[in-house]
């Protein structure tokens, strides 16, 4: 594709996270790397034109070449947006960098996960468990609303962010839509999962997610929540 203003050129041997700071992704400058993985990174990122902060989640370019990826990826986009729910994440923008990285930009929340809080102490007691539980499930039924199942559930993808509006003065987020099951008429296409490939985190997963994906239901990530109380 041609050069555009707003989405930076990034040189062939650009791969490691340090190399993006700096670049200009979508509306946004990277200005700090907050988590990588082998697929891709996550970097906190300014609006130098509006100001504001986002959080900017891109597959690393050799992996954004596989469309069965690439399109999990997208997946994430999708899902947040047709939900619209307070509790889950919400995604801007979505795309390709000229040099193919597909790239998400997302609401930039200032908090820890779940697993962060439990690892520091341990486990929550009762009254924070009911709090915090009917708020992961509030965002959940409204996924499931819009027959989508998140299909990945666990502490590591529920951030808890301050809100001094709501009981508790704080409010989880459900993030990583990424491997979400969506229903034919939202993705525009039938799905292309294999029956027999498992996705999830073992430890979280129902025994009918251990049999293979294409026998995820919503039930499947009620499961996932309990395992989480």
């Amino acid at each position: 594709g041609d050069d555009s203003p707003m989405t930076a050129r990034v040189p062939p041997e650009l791969r490691g996270s340090d190399d993006w700071i700096g670049q200009i992704v979508g509306n946004y400058r990277l200005v700090r790397l907050l988590g990588e993985g082998g697929m891709g990174m996550v970097f906190e990122a300014y609006n130098e034109a509006a100001g504001g902060r986002a959080a900017v989640k891109i597959l690393r370019p050799e992996v954004s070449m596989k469309p069965e990826v690439a399109g999990r990826f997208f997946n994430e986009a999708r899902a947040a947006n047709a939900i619209q729910h307070p509790g889950i994440v919400r995604v801007f923008d979505c795309g390709q960098t000229v040099e193919r990285a597909a790239f998400l930009t997302m609401e930039f929340l200032e908090g820890k996960s779940l697993r962060s809080l439990l690892d520091g102490i341990g486990q929550l007691g009762s009254a924070d468990v009911v709090r915090l539980g009917r708020q992961m499930a509030s965002a959940l039924s409204a996924a499931h609303r819009k027959n989508i199942v998140h299909r990945d559930l666990k502490p590591d993808n529920l951030m808890l962010v301050a809100d001094p509006d709501i009981p508790g003065g704080e409010r989880v987020k459900i993030l990583d839509f990424g491997i979400a099951k969506l229903a034919e008429g939202l993705s525009g296409a039938a799905s292309v999962t294999d029956s027999n490939l498992v996705m999830g985190t073992p430890a979280y997963m129902a025994p009918e997610q251990c049999k293979g994906a294409k026998l995820v239901t919503d039930r499947s990530d009620v499961y996932s929540l309990g395992v989480i109380f």
